[in-house]
């Protein structure tokens, strides 16, 4: 079963910490990610680490944009953008 990339398309990372504002992601978690051969055991012990980095509004938007991306297959700041370029 395909993991979702924990992506939701907010991508600034923090200077200091070096994390994703979007995702928590760092840079070369990011690139870990992106290799098709990445085992779905360390993407699930990831996404456990990344919420973990979360708390108030970030965890809460992950959360809920997140959650779309798994259903819709968009995250939530994205399908906002389809509806104002539509």
């Amino acid at each position: 079963m395909k993991i979702i990339s924990p992506c939701i398309s907010i991508c600034k990372n923090d200077p200091r910490s070096g994390f994703c504002y979007g995702c928590a992601r760092t840079l070369s978690e990011k690139k870990i990610w992106k290799d098709p051969n990445t085992p779905n055991d360390w993407k699930n012990s990831n996404l456990n680490e990344l919420i973990k980095r979360m708390s108030g509004w970030q965890l809460e938007t992950f959360t809920a944009s997140y959650k779309n991306k798994k259903i819709e297959g968009v995250s939530l700041y994205k399908k906002t953008l389809n509806k104002k370029e539509s």
